[in-house]
């Protein structure tokens, strides 16, 4: 198997977004002898469940593991639904799908690895989260190599690391991607933070909002509200006007805010709340139970509203991202405006804020129906979209 049969699917492609690159290239050329050594010890078939892979993005470090070292059973974990869903597909495709146990990041994900291959997130909360998860759970003597592109890493994810673990050694650059081997784990707290951020997850009560907010490691402005979410919150009093939707919808909910925000404006709605991404439907359906909402909640992870039926929705609200990885694109957000309109009943509305420079009124107008500006500071717009 070469990297270069690995593909996206059913992840979003854009120019610039591609199913491997030179720093999953990296991370197994660096993690060869550690895995060399684990089959040398237990024999291929033993050392398949002694590795784990976290953060591969659609299959490269996991597949490309197995292929090189004939393993079978490594678990991997995917915080991004399309990516794991990616990660299946080119295992089928390529003749591996035994070769990778796709499982959630909580302890079984590592228990007893003794290599573990971690593409490095850009959020330091997410590394935080997910070296304490490996030290806490893993072999006494693990080996993480940890790896990523140079203009997405920082010396500060060496420190994170090193709360958790006692050494940490760094590879020659190689074209523009640097590895972390990390060995050494501490006892459970030792060396870490100490005080209220010293766990997972986290907690903040936002005062303006009166909302407590619950944050894993990574989910979007972790315990924070972003200005656009907060821009939109402030506007949906007048975005929903006199109507009284009785099935409301946050997509893509990250933490939870919008929809802790919709079951307080809409006491006798049913309130439903989805994210591709596991830290956000983790944190989401905690910050929910925090603010005294989660029986009228409900929380799941999917792509986009796959769950929810044509045409059934009266309210959709909507902070689309983006990015994808590291690469701009307007594709994610006009794939969820596409499912938005698909998704509303005739009548139904979709609300969304955006960054005013991206001018996404025409898309939505053609993705979901006549678009009118409801509020517009500096930087953002929000829209109210009625489907037809």
């Amino acid at each position: 198997m070469e990297l270069s049969d690995l593909r996206r699917r059913p992840d979003v492609s854009a120019p610039g977004l591609e199913a491997s690159d030179a720093a999953d290239r990296l991370i197994l050329d660096e993690a060869r002898p550690f895995v060399d050594a684990l089959v040398a010890d237990l024999g291929a078939t033993a050392a398949g469940a002694r590795v784990a892979v976290i953060g591969d993005t659609h299959g490269a470090l996991a597949l490309g593991t197995a292929a090189a070292h004939g393993l079978r059973g490594i678990r991997v974990h995917q915080d991004a639904l399309l990516g794991e869903r990616a990660i299946a597909e080119n295992a089928r495709r390529v003749g591996f799908a035994d070769a990778v146990r796709v499982l959630p990041a909580e302890a079984a994900l590592v228990e007893g690895a003794r290599v573990v291959l971690l593409r490095l997130p850009r959020s330091l909360d997410a590394l935080d989260e997910v070296a304490a998860l490996i030290a806490e759970y893993a072999d006494d003597d693990v080996v993480v190599v940890a790896g990523g592109r140079l203009k997405h890493m920082s010396p500060a994810m060496n420190h994170v690391l090193l709360r958790h673990f006692g050494r940490v050694d760094v590879s020659h650059a190689r074209q523009k991607s640097r590895v972390l081997v990390v060995r050494e784990p501490h006892p459970a707290g030792m060396g870490a933070i100490t005080g209220p951020d010293a766990a997972w997850p986290r907690r903040a009560h936002d005062d303006e909002l009166d909302i407590d907010i619950v944050s894993h490691g990574g989910a979007f402005a972790g315990t924070s509200v972003d200005i656009g979410t907060r821009f939109l919150i402030a506007e949906l009093p007048v975005a929903i006007g006199g109507e009284r939707p009785e099935r409301a919808i946050d997509l893509a909910c990250g933490t939870g805010v919008v929809a802790v925000a919709l079951a307080r404006l809409l006491p006798a709605a049913q309130v439903e709340a989805y994210d591709q991404s596991a830290v956000a439907v983790r944190s989401a359906r905690e910050t929910a139970e925090a603010n005294g909402v989660a029986d009228r909640i409900r929380v799941e992870r999917a792509d986009a509203l796959e769950l929810v039926g044509d045409g059934i929705a009266d309210l959709v609200v909507l902070n689309p991202p983006f990015h994808a990885g590291g690469a701009l694109t307007t594709a994610l957000a006009e794939r969820l405006f596409a499912d938005a309109g698909r998704a509303l009943r005739p009548g139904g509305r979709l609300v969304t804020v955006w960054n005013s420079h991206l001018r996404y009124r025409q898309a939505l107008q053609r993705l979901v129906g006549p678009t009118r500006q409801i509020a517009r500071n500096p930087k953002f717009t929000v829209t109210v979209s009625t489907r037809l």
